[in-house]
């Protein structure tokens, strides 16, 4: 299969798993993905033999076609891979890591279950069937199993080290991550309620699993049980606004040479007037000039890091505009700083570099993850030059307008 190929496939800007299947149709591979187009594309990049295995750039060489299932979250992505390698044992899955190299959720057998990850070499040699109660995996990425339960401890605090009812709350009770099994808050019975929950996500029923919390919560306030109603309705809101992009955070890493969204932003003003900001975006090496935007700055006059902030969270509240997978900003420290909180508060977890600029306003040198600035340093330096340049157009038009009036 050829890149050109791709096209014929409609793949989507969107989370979800895609698999590569041979002539006979039968699949070989099996990922997940923020965005499907954007990481099938990466595959076909000329350095991909450097970025993965031999067994992946076999089974690139191999493959005859793609097919792909979306889903509305990361999250979802994560669970349906894990468990569709696990159903199908796709040939190089296997072959791209050993099974022992794979990390496995465990739920183990006890009156109050721990939730734990756990190594596939240390599961298959020193667990015992007798001790698990339900086994999810394998999944490829254990950084990913990880954040993804970090997610899921919000929305359903559990157990995993704890001693139960020894009636004092262990440090994450006290944190709201453990549901006071230790302290004697919550008994037995309704912590089955929370292994019920998250036993029913992890089987990839996460839409049934909001419907029937749904279901209990009108219940729940039907019977005027008001606090056990308000807790349904804070986890179905956080299972229904999951914000998960950091769950792929490695999938940026192979993706040198692809069509990936980069968006770059700058802010200009005279003495801090007529302040403005600006974001425009390359995409394959091309300024996308018809996504650029323009922002006329409101919240301050003469503060660039501030500006930047104000620009960076009114973009970022477009949710109907393409996400970007890697953010550039003009300048180092305070400004990846202000950067990095705006993108903590809105769930925005990609690649963050910053130019650093000399006494001229030439580029320096790169901040930010060496690996992304190193693969992508071309684009990466002409978004930057585009922002710039279209943010003193802008704000020279701005302020020849105001002359002028």
């Amino acid at each position: 299969m050829q890149r050109a190929d791709l096209e014929s496939f409609n793949l989507p800007d969107t989370p979800g798993i895609y698999r590569f299947l041979d002539e006979t149709g039968a699949i070989l591979y099996v990922g997940k993905a923020t965005s499907i187009i954007d990481r099938v594309r990466s595959y076909f990049s000329k350095d991909l033999a450097e970025a993965r295995s031999p067994a992946i750039v076999a089974m690139v060489e191999k493959a005859a076609s793609v097919t792909f299932e979306s889903t509305e979250t990361v999250l979802e992505a994560l669970i349906l891979e894990a468990n569709l390698i696990k159903k199908l044992q796709p040939p190089y899955n296997v072959l791209d890591r050993d099974n022992k190299s794979f990390n496995y959720l465990v739920i183990t057998k006890e009156a109050y279950p721990r939730i734990l990850t756990v190594r596939g070499r240390e599961l298959f040699q020193s667990w015992k069937e007798k001790d698990i109660k339900y086994l999810f995996g394998p999944f490829p990425q254990g950084g990913s199993l990880k954040e993804a339960l970090k997610l899921v401890r919000k929305i359903f605090p559990y157990r995993d080290s704890c001693t139960p009812e020894t009636g004092k709350p262990c440090f994450n009770a006290q944190i709201g991550l453990c549901p006071g099994v230790c302290s004697g808050k919550t008994d037995a019975r309704g912590y089955r309620e929370t292994i019920k929950n998250i036993v029913e996500l992890f089987s990839g029923k996460m839409g049934s699993l909001r419907r029937r919390l749904e279901r209990e919560m009108k219940q729940a306030a039907k019977d005027e049980a008001f606090e056990r109603a308000t807790e349904l309705r804070r986890q179905v809101h956080a299972l229904t606004h999951v914000r998960d992009v950091s769950l792929i955070k490695d999938e940026y890493r192979y993706h040198a040479g692809g069509a990936l969204r980069i968006e770059a932003y700058d802010v200009a003003h005279t003495a801090g007037s007529e302040t403005v900001g600006v974001m425009v975006v390359v995409e394959g090496g091309l300024a996308k000039k018809e996504e650029y935007r323009m922002f006329k700055v409101k919240s301050v006059t003469n503060d660039d890091v501030a500006a930047l902030s104000e620009i960076l969270e009114r973009r970022l509240a477009h949710t109907e505009w393409r996400a970007p997978r890697i953010i550039i900003v003009d300048g180092s420290t305070a400004q990846m700083r202000a950067a990095a909180r705006v993108m903590k508060r809105a769930g925005i977890a990609v690649p963050l570099i910053g130019v650093v600029k000399d006494e001229r306003h030439k580029p320096l040198r790169l901040a930010g993850d060496e690996s992304i600035a190193r693969a992508h340093e071309k684009d990466i330096l002409l978004a930057n030059s585009e922002a710039h340049r279209f943010a003193i157009t802008f704000h020279r038009n701005r302020l020849r307008r105001r002359l002028t009036e």
